[in-house]
Formats: C-alpha cells, sequence, structure tokens
C-alpha cells in the first residue's frame, strides 16, 4: 500500500457508498438514514492501478462532548490526522452547508492533502451545489456519483502524483540492506586488519530508529524526552499513539530519524480498525529502519508479544537494542538486572549479546547509554571481516572442533568470505553442505560474534558445495594404475 485516503463528511453524504465503490465489495454498511457508520472502517482500494487503503470513518457533526456523537467525531478526527490524504464529502444536490463550511476550515488546519469531492452530482440538479463548493477554499470539486461510479477518472488523475510521491519517498528512506561487498576491494589496505568501519549516518541520510514495544510502554515519553520536548502525545492511558510517526533528531551529535511506532498487542486482541491499521504501520516501522529498539516494561519485561517483536526485528535483518524502561521505580535494581540477562539469554538466544540497557523515559536517566547502544550496534551492522582474517579464524575453528563425519565421510570447509554487510552475510565453502548439522552452524556463528566483536546483530551464514572442480582429481585416479606398472616392470627384470 502507498498511502491512506480517509473519506470524511457530514452524515448521510454517500462516504459509505463510495468507500464500497473504491473496495469493490459491499464491506460497509450503506442505508438513507444518516448516522449509520460509527466506527472506522479500513479496505484495500483499487482505481485503475493504483492501490491504496482507504477509511471510511463516522459522519462529521457539531459534538464535541462526551456523547455518542462527540466520541465519533473524535474518532474521525484521529482518522483525519492519520491519513495521507482526506477526501472531504459533501451532497451536491443539497448544496455547501454551515456544517460543511465548519468542517471545511478544521481540515485546513489539521489535514496536509484535501481533495474536495462533490457527491450525488449526476444531472443538472447538483450544479448549484457544484458552484457554491469552490467557496469552501479547498480547491476545485470533483464531481462524483459514488451510487453510479461517475467521476472515478478525475479522481484517479488527482490521487496519481500522490501515488507516485510516497512510492519515490518510500524508496528514498528504506534502508540499504543486504549491501553486497565488492570482491575487487582490498580487504586489509595499508596493512590495516580488522573489521572495518561502518557508513557515518549524516543529515542528509541520517541513522533510522524504530522504537517498538507493547502499549503503555514508553515509546512516546522515552522520544520526548530524547527530543527535550513534548512532541508526541503521552498520557496513563495504553495505545495513545495510533500510527508511525517520524521525526528528524541530532541526538547527542548522532543525526537520528525516530520511528514512534503504535503499541503491538496479541493479534487475537487487535480487535479495533484502527489498532490494526496501526500495528501495521508499525511493523512497517521496524522494514523501514536500521536499529530497532524494543522497549519492555521493567514490571513485565519479556512477555510473549515482546519477544515476538524482537524476534521480527532479528527476522527482518534489523540491528537490535533491548531498552528496558520505567527503572527509576525498581527497588532491588542488582537482582532485577541479573534476572533481565538470564532471562534474556534464555528467550531470545539468536540475539545473543544484544545490547540490554535500562532506562527510565520520565527521568532521562540511562538516555546516555541507550545512545551508545544504538550507535554500537549500527556499526555492527555494518561490519566488514576482511577474508584473509576469515580464513585464519576458520582453520582455527575447525581445528579447535572438527565437523562430523556422516558415514565415515569428513566433511571439509576449504574457504570462508564476507559476502554482504546490513546485516553481515557469510559464506563457506564447502563439501556436502546439505549433510553438515545446525548445531555446527551455530558453533561458527556464536564464534564469529565472540571474536569478531558482532554481539546481538543477526547473522546469516550459508554453506556452499565447492563448484570448482579438483584439478588432480584426474591425476589422482590414473597414479594407482601408473604404479602397478611400475611395480610390475621392476619385479619382471632379472634378480
Amino acid at each position: 500500500m502507498s498511502f491512506t485516503l480517509a473519506i470524511v463528511g457530514r452524515p448521510n453524504v454517500g462516504k459509505s457508498t463510495l468507500f464500497n465503490r473504491l473496495v469493490g465489495k459491499r464491506l460497509a454498511l450503506v442505508d438513507d438514514q444518516p448516522g449509520v457508520t460509527r466506527d472506522l472502517r479500513e479496505g484495500e482500494a483499487k482505481l485503475g492501478d493504483l492501490r491504496f487503503t482507504v477509511i471510511d470513518t463516522a459522519g462529521l457533526e457539531e459534538a464535541t462532548d462526551e456523547s455518542l456523537q462527540g466520541r465519533m467525531r473524535k474518532l474521525t478526527e484521529r482518522a483525519v490526522d492519520m491519513a495521507d490524504v482526506c477526501l472531504f464529502l459533501i451532497d451536491a444536490r443539497a448544496g455547501v452547508t454551515p456544517t460543511d463550511e465548519v468542517f471545511a476550515d478544521i481540515l485546513r488546519k489539521r489535514a496536509d492533502r484535501v481533495i474536495l469531492g462533490a457527491n450525488k452530482a449526476e444531472g443538472s440538479a447538483a450544479d448549484a451545489g457544484i458552484y457554491e463548493a469552490y467557496g469552501l477554499g479547498l480547491g476545485e470539486p470533483v464531481r462524483l456519483s459514488a451510487e453510479h461510479g461517475e467521476g472515478l477518472n478525475e479522481l484517479y488523475s488527482l490521487l496519481m502524483p500522490i501515488s507516485d510521491e510516497f512510492e519515490d519517498r518510500a524508496r528514498a528512506d528504506a534502508p540499504e540492506t543486504d549491501v553486497v561487498l565488492d570482491e575487487d576491494i582490498d580487504d586489509e589496505p595499508d596493512g590495516v586488519s580488522g573489521p572495518t568501519a561502518a557508513r557515518i549516518p549524516t543529515p542528509e541520510r541520517p541513522m533510522q530508529v524504530a522504537v517498538v514495544g507493547r502499549p503503555n510502554a514508553g515509546k512516546s515519553t522515552l522520544i520526548n524526552t530524547i527530543l527535550g520536548e513534548d512532541r508526541l502525545l503521552t498520557g496513563p492511558e495504553a495505545g495513545i499513539t495510533r500510527d508511525a510517526i517520524s521525526l528528524q533528531i541530532d541526538w547527542d551529535g548522532l543525526p537520528v530519524r525516530i520511528f514512534d511506532t503504535a503499541g503491538m498487542r496479541k493479534k487475537a486482541r487487535v480487535q479495533d480498525k484502527v489498532e490494526k491499521l496501526s500495528v501495521s504501520d508499525g511493523l512497517r516501522a521496524v522494514k523501514f529502519a536500521e536499529v530497532v529498539v524494543v522497549l519492555l516494561d521493567a514490571a513485565i519485561p519479556f512477555e510473549q508479544q515482546d519477544l515476538r517483536i524482537a524476534d521480527l526485528a532479528e527476522r527482518e535483518g534489523r540491528a537490535v537494542v533491548v531498552a528496558v524502561n520505567k527503572w527509576d521505580i525498581e527497588d532491588d535494581k542488582q537482582q532485577k538486572l541479573r534476572d533481565l540477562r538470564e532471562a534474556f539469554e534464555r528467550l531470545l538466544p539468536q540475539l545473543r549479546g544484544a545490547p540490554l540497557v535500562t532506562v527510565s523515559a520520565k527521568t532521562g536517566k540511562g538516555l546516555d547509554r541507550l545512545r551508545d547502544a544504538v550507535a554500537k550496534a549500527y556499526d555492527v551492522w555494518n561490519r566488514r571481516v576482511p577474508t584473509a582474517q576469515l580464513n585464519r579464524w576458520l582453520a582455527g575453528m575447525v581445528e579447535a572442533h572438527p565437523p562430523p563425519a556422516p558415514g565415515g565421510r569428513r566433511i571439509k570447509l576449504r574457504y570462508m568470505t564476507q559476502a554482504k554487510t546490513r546485516p553481515p552475510h557469510f559464506v563457506v565453502m564447502c563439501s556436502h553442505p546439505d549433510k553438515l548439522p545446525e548445531s555446527y552452524s551455530r558453533y561458527l556463528v556464536n564464534g564469529l560474534r565472540q571474536d569478531f566483536d558482532m554481539p546481538g546483530t543477526p547473522i546469516r551464514l550459508h554453506m556452499r558445495s565447492q563448484s570448482d572442480r579438483n584439478p588432480y582429481k584426474s591425476k589422482k585416479k590414473s597414479t594407482p594404475s601408473r604404479l602397478r606398472k611400475h611395480i610390475h616392470g621392476r619385479g619382471s627384470q632379472p634378480g
């Protein structure tokens, strides 16, 4: 999905009818009675070759209290804040009403992109309402008939450049991962040995960091404290953050684009339509990050959902930092820290050695350690180990613990190189790679982590069969026959 479109407007202007038209199904209940839609409904829209997420909202009403209408309006305003584009519908036959004028003013202030749609515009009876719509100050209205499918070509022409813009932005923001290394580069230039350094983040290409975790772990508070100002809405209620918000900051000299994400609960508990969309947005933020900070609540760390989130980041190949929040209210900090480290090693062996940092988002304590841990994780994620050094290391590992010999045939590990970074990918050329047990691969991965100082980062290790034929193979086969002739010849000579 390239962008999100929210359809908004007062009750009974045809929002749900247009929603059903865009998704190609009768997902939303439609009736002549106003106020049928109360919740937010989202679907996958198709318009020509465009694919996007569309949200059907409750009718906007001038209620700001805690009544049902007031709560429906707040939910719709939340959809306006979440959406990339708002399609503001009016009823062209009824003309522009005072309520339309109020909400047009709200949209001008709250929404970045607004498309004005004049629905029920078939026939000359709608002409007067079309002319009135120009007075809303939202540009030229699109003449639509959601019921008959008219005006969708004009809507397509307005959405197409927006879709292109979001696709270009997605490509620009996407982190460069699985970077193939150039084999022609000198492994150890000027006599320098050891792993090479990471690409240095710049304000033009900042490090991308996503803060993820369960609801109410303190993600927004943490980012506000790092920023030094209350940019993100916080509070004691769980689930305040709905969409993944990115902010570019200078974190003590480190250029960072940081993503605040919605809390991720167990899938079975996610019933609300907005929350489903929010969790999907959070998962997308993990894929667009380079470093993922998994924020835990010190009171209830390492619940099942925390483990799933950390495992997702590892499977996506991102550098991971585990931060334990609300450390200021812990009493026995030493014992708690020992318990946390033991649980981390036991429950997340695939992230062995990843940084575990205790912080207090409320007081700001520990944020300097968190910043250093993020920078270190990024450096390891980018690391390259020279080929010559790898092969010396591999020889030592094989000598210390030779691979098994299934069926009496020893598996030979001949050569090793690093093929990619971000995260580190290593390739070992060997005989019978399909017979090498997983335990031996883990032995090598753990050795790489320890000996080349690569804690916590995902490491990809691939075993490949030696493709080049042994140049001495044919000579070895001919040796026994020559030897027999030589022996026979010597034996035939007189004593």
